[in-house]
């Protein structure tokens, strides 16, 4: 089990590296330096970076629609320029930006990265799992704003929250979790490689497909019942949410087995917010962290 704690006591030292070069550069999640004059024509291809970059003092001339249909943005006179996974390079290109943000998670803006380097725009890739990555981002982008007091503001009471309900969780007895991600094709089990599993984790929850790796590869109710989880979470991807939980019913919800589970029998099947567990929380990971604490240890 990874000891995040260590990193909630040490994450003052551990910024500070993270955004500079050898010659205090300002550094993207790829390591490539960015340009540290304050760029004022900001394309973000990725809304959770689009939220983050207004967060920290800046204004975009472009986005992807994700800024607005999954963060709610107003986007004033900005640009919709394509989707998260699909961005119109020719609609960026004639917006003339100095930055351009974009995810290394998505296969399609790495690409896109290339292409307007290639081109002479500045890009800056990240990569958010974590609460301490959006900070690190966000240190980035205030550096570039200038508006330093913006990290201050949201930072810093941010980890002493975390911080605090990290503490309280690990003092406690650590239940056993099942956690689950739903799509409208199928049902997958996961551990600690996306953002609710690796919170739960922080909170010292035992998850069971740590203990049973198999459920990793294949998801079986036998397993399931061996480990009788006291939890049980749902994360739901893709547009339609009813009918990915439908598919958790018609795959296991039907299920005898399934409904012999002590997490199933007592009401603790969760199905999680996807403002605070699918899109990245931004501001708001500590009250994802509390989020979960709630149902773990008060519901």
């Amino acid at each position: 089990m990874r000891k995040r704690l260590l990193g909630l006591l040490l994450i003052a030292l551990l910024l500070l590296p993270s955004i500079a070069g050898a010659e205090g550069a300002l550094l993207d999640d790829r390591g490539a330096a960015i340009p540290t004059a304050a760029p004022r024509r900001v394309v973000s291809l990725y809304g959770s970076y689009a939220e983050a970059w207004a967060q920290a003092g800046g204004t975009l001339v472009g986005a992807t629609e994700g800024a607005v249909s999954e963060r709610g943005m107003d986007l004033g006179e900005a640009q919709i320029i394509g989707t998260t996974k699909e961005p119109n390079l020719e609609l960026v290109l004639a917006l003339d930006p100095d930055l351009v943000l974009l995810s290394l998670d998505i296969a399609a803006q790495v690409s896109a990265a290339e292409v307007l380097e290639a081109a002479g725009v500045p890009c800056a890739a990240f990569r958010v799992d974590t609460w301490q990555d959006y900070a690190r981002m966000m240190d980035v982008f205030t550096a570039l704003t200038g508006r330093r007091d913006l990290y201050e503001a949201i930072v810093p009471p941010m980890e002493a929250a975390i911080a605090q309900t990290i503490a309280s969780a690990q003092a406690q007895n650590a239940p056993t979790v099942l956690l689950l991600r739903a799509y409208s094709t199928g049902v997958k089990a996961k551990a600690d490689d996306n953002l609710a599993g690796a919170m739960l984790e922080d909170l010292g929850c035992v998850n069971i497909a740590a203990r049973q790796p198999s459920l990793l590869e294949e998801l079986t109710l036998e397993a399931i019942v061996v480990e009788d989880p006291d939890c049980i979470f749902i994360s739901v991807m893709g547009g339609d949410e009813e009918a990915a939980l439908a598919v958790v019913e018609e795959t296991l919800g039907q299920n005898p087995a399934w409904q012999g589970l002590t997490a199933v029998r007592e009401g603790r099947v969760y199905v999680l917010p996807r403002d605070l567990f699918h899109y990245k929380p931004n501001a708001r990971w500590a009250e994802s962290y509390a989020y979960l604490y709630e149902l773990l240890f008060e519901a």
